[in-house]
């Protein structure tokens, strides 16, 4: 095995690999790698949200290991640094922007209602089809 060459090869994780304390991780997991592949969502929004969550989070080998794959995948450095302040960022698309919304709706606690408002979820809706948002709408949104 060759010897790491930078910081970024050498980053670890130091949580144990949960799969060995409950083999069905990996099911799950397999099922989201599954689910996100799909073609539904782009793989450069996907990276993106997989960044503003390891930032929320604050996990330094997610935001690393985001930020190193948005850069092989030739992502403009602009966007990747402005991720953590996409709100006022000019860099994003609208389909991005509630992607990153959605994340944050759901990594951030609300003391005051649902993570994710039926406001969000129609934004949502209106940039991704239904196998990227699956799941039924809720009761106010499908009645409309």
């Amino acid at each position: 095995m060759p010897t790491p060459t930078t910081k970024q090869e050498t980053l670890r994780s130091r949580l144990p690999d949960p799969s060995q304390f409950v083999p069905e991780v990996a099911e799950i997991a397999g099922a989201m790698f599954k689910a996100t592949g799909n073609g539904s969502i782009p793989q450069t929004t996907i990276s993106l949200m997989q960044l503003r969550a390891g930032q929320i989070v604050g996990s330094t080998y997610h935001t690393v290991r985001q930020t190193g794959d948005l850069r092989k995948a030739g992502e403009a450095e602009e966007r990747i640094t402005a991720v953590a302040s996409w709100r006022d960022a000019p860099y994003f698309t609208d389909a991005e922007r509630v992607a990153l919304e959605l994340v944050e709706a759901v990594l951030t606690p609300d003391p005051f209602g649902e993570r994710v408002p039926d406001e969000l979820y129609a934004k949502a809706s209106a940039h991704y089809d239904d196998k990227a948002c699956p799941g039924e709408a809720p009761a106010s949104i499908s009645e409309r």
